[in-house]
């Protein structure tokens, strides 16, 4: 296999820097000149088309070279003034919440303008105190993104405007770039088939934990995702983002023995979860060469901001801990960006150095860092808010880095968050003077789609360095998602900030396991920490003002949310109890509280079935849109309920990591798996032998297989009216579950 020479390659590379840097000397940033006002204005049209016209767009320059936003009444308008398309957006979006008291956000949007329109009494100026605000983890692109077209992208990428983001992770289409590289390097399609995982995984091949699962990769998917790529990139950078792109970490294909035996490959393993995968040497000629060509071919593709993603040993442990090697590793990294891009910056997730602790001790931390220029590499701090990096590491030692709230694992999507840390420690971030050189924040979820009140409150810091008074900001809150203010939502939302938004942290439904007699099970624990029964008290505020806004998508998306959750805690009471009755041989009492159980779970289904976006069939649907044939439609959906459920294979030890509150998930998986179990022991207390879980659990694995294969259709049409069933279940539900409470306070222990 021939590779190019060193002559030829540097006399292309030679001139491949000359054509970058002429692209380059051309974009202006900071006059006017760069000012996309089109850009910026066609996001009032997207959001508001009635009122747009009410709504003028002009540029100011950066302040102190920080992006910059006023707004003010004139002449009957609301001028929006900034130094580029997000600044423009972020004034708009401060008008929709501080004047037209309204609320955009993934899990629903009040958009209902107040009469007469609102005007600015005084003009508002802000300026951001962060250079950066980055937004997306790469685990987003599957856990919520896997199945995204040109129209969700756009939405989100107007909300991303609307909140100040200006350096969002771009990863979509990279394995159309990829596929072009290897088979010039003559891999074939056994190769690529061999590499390449399917649509779900993408984000653990990216960081080299995975090859092959999920695939075959359909050609039509690279081909339709590298055009979608460029029409993200260009609304993005026309706003005025600088989007971050990959980079080459040393992840090859699993036959490159076969094409380069010479080669110097180490093999790697994700925690024994799947087969190995190997990365190139860094020493190794091959990895700059292989590194410089997926550069240069991707910036032909997509172009350049020169900020550039790479993230080795993610989750996994690094062949050596010697601290040359781990330098020659990230220095290789990084030359495999320079050498083609000479303004490029590693943009690093610092999450090896959380998730291998014990391996990440100073001295190999201090040799993967300072293998890079300071000015050429940037580390998010990336659970900043649960487990920091940077304040045992004196700031990553120097290096430029960005505070990041991760806050979600799996998209998972239960109600939890610590409000409390999160009004304060981002802005007092700003002032702390052991911070270093912190450059921005960024938020960083595994998925996203879910607690929005999280979100909203975070990006609150993208344009104020003082902490945020909770109190005050909550009552606002819920004025702008149900438009009015309200003494019973205030008073829920009170209740909401004191229990489930009250910690950091993931909880489940024992609904969600793998069923059991035990409290918990694989990634399903299943404590509250919080008071479940004042949590309940939340859920009666919330009603008592159904009639005020039973008409707003916002209330109902919330009190349909409290409701599941309150319901999803009582779930575990009820396990408990006929885990008991099993125990006891009270076969009559058994009856009783299994059937209670599984009407429960109906019970909940057909709550979130009133909700469009708690729909299990809009996931699948959406997913098998892009197949372009029968073949591919089916290849689709198995990765779509492969994700969610298994993960990976039968023996996965990943199940439920990713679980899903989903209408049709609980109906179609979590209760007929329940059933079984049920089934199961009803008739062993009948014969009077012992329940044997792991023959059940072997069972189990068969059927959740066969699910995954399946291809039974679901609902992606939301059914019922929220505002009703909701009163059905409280009027059900509500009183039996705080007797249950109030007589049995054992219950409430943390």
């Amino acid at each position: 296999m021939k590779v190019m020479t060193g002559i030829k390659r540097t006399t292309a590379l030679l001139a491949f820097s000359v054509i970058l840097a002429i692209q380059v000397k051309g974009k202006v940033r900071e006059d006017s000149s760069g000012f996309n006002k089109e850009a910026a204005s066609g996001i009032i049209k997207r959001i508001l088309p009635a009122y747009a016209h009410r709504f003028e767009v002009a540029y100011i320059p950066k302040e102190n070279g920080k992006d910059v936003f006023e707004l003010e009444s004139s002449n009957g308008k609301i001028v929006l003034k900034g130094n580029n398309g997000i600044s423009v957006a972020s004034a708009f979006n401060y008008w929709l919440k501080n004047y037209a008291h309204c609320d955009v956000s993934w899990n629903s949007t009040n958009l209902a303008i107040p009469s007469p329109f609102p005007m600015v009494e005084k003009k508002i100026r802000k300026v951001t105190p962060h250079k950066y605000r980055h937004y997306f983890n790469y685990c987003t692109f599957n856990y919520t993104s896997s199945w995204w077209d040109w129209d969700r992208w756009q939405w989100e990428i107007d909300y991303m405007a609307l909140n100040g983001i200006n350096m969002p992770l771009a990863m979509t289409g990279q394995n159309a770039v990829w596929d072009r590289i290897y088979r010039k390097m003559g891999f074939g399609d056994a190769d690529m088939d061999a590499f390449f995982t399917g649509p779900a995984y993408f984000m653990w091949f990216w960081a080299g934990n995975i090859d092959a699962w999920g695939g075959p990769l359909p050609k039509s998917w690279m081909i339709s995702h590298e055009a979608l790529q460029k029409k993200i990139l260009a609304r993005e950078r026309e706003l005025g983002m600088t989007p971050i792109l990959p980079a080459f970490t040393g992840h090859v294909p699993p036959t490159f023995k076969d094409k380069f035996p010479k080669a110097n490959l180490k093999k790697i393993n994700w925690e024994g979860r799947f087969d190995d995968t190997y990365i190139l040497d860094a020493n190794d000629p091959l990895f700059n060469e292989i590194g410089s060509r997926f550069m240069e071919e991707q910036i032909k593709t997509f172009g350049t901001d020169h900020l550039y993603g790479a993230d080795t040993f993610n989750e996994m442990y690094p062949p050596s801990n010697d601290s040359i090697y781990l330098n020659n590793i990230s220095n290789a990294v990084y030359r495999s960006m320079a050498s083609v891009d000479p303004e490029a910056v590693w943009v690093m997730q610092g999450w090896l150095f959380v998730d291998k602790k014990d391996f990440w001790q100073p001295d190999q931390i201090k040799a993967y860092l300072n293998a890079v220029p300071d000015n050429k590499l940037i580390v998010l701090d990336l659970w900043a808010e649960e487990n920091p990096v940077w304040n045992r590491t004196d700031a990553f030692y120097g290096k430029p880095w960005i505070w990041s709230m991760l806050h979600n694992f799996g998209g998972r999507n239960s109600l939890y968050g610590n409000l409390a840390y999160l009004a304060k420690e981002p802005a007092e971030m700003v002032h702390d003077p052991n911070a270093g050189n912190m450059l921005g924040i960024g938020l960083v979820p595994e998925g996203i789609e879910q607690n929005p009140v999280v979100y909203s409150l975070m990006l609150d810091h993208v344009w104020d360095n003082q902490p945020i008074d909770l109190d005050k900001w909550l009552v606002k809150y819920a004025e702008r998602r149900y438009g009015k203010r309200n003494k019973d939502t205030e008073e829920a939302w009170r209740i909401l900030k004191n229990t489930a938004y009250s910690f950091e942290g993931n909880y489940e439904s024992i609904i969600i396991a793998r069923p059991t007699f035990n409290k918990d099970n694989d990634w399903a624990a299943t404590d509250i920490p919080y008071d479940p029964a004042e949590f309940l008290q939340s859920w009666t505020s919330l009603m008592k003002a159904s009639k005020r806004f039973g008409a707003n998508d916002c209330y109902q998306y919330d009190l349909v949310a409290v409701a599941r959750q309150v319901m999803a805690n009582y779930a575990t009471v009820l396990q408990q109890r006929f885990a008991q009755n099993f125990k006891s041989r009270n076969s009559i009492a058994f009856k009783k509280n299994t059937a209670a159980f599984l009407e429960l779970i109906d019970d909940m289904d057909k709550l979130m079935a009133t909700r469009k976006d708690l729909l299990l069939g809009v996931w699948l649907n959406d997913a098998k849109k892009w197949g372009t044939n029968e073949q591919e439609k089916r290849l689709y959906e198995k990765n779509a309920r492969n994700l969610i459920t298994l993960w990976g294979g039968k023996d996965a030890v990943l199940h439920e990591y990713a679980y899903r509150y989903w209408s049709g998930l609980f109906s179609g998986f979590y209760k007929k798996r329940w059933e079984m179990f049920i089934d199961d022991a009803g008739r062993i207390l009948k014969t009077g032998t012992e329940f044997n879980q792991k023959v059940f659990d072997e069972r189990i694995k068969e059927w959740e297989w066969k699910w995954v294969n399946g291809n039974e259709m679901y609902p992606d049409a939301p059914q019922g009216d929220p505002i009703a069933v909701s009163t059905e279940m409280y009027k059900k539900y509500a009183a039996k579950i705080a007797k249950e409470y109030k007589d049995n306070p054992e219950l409430l222990k943390k």
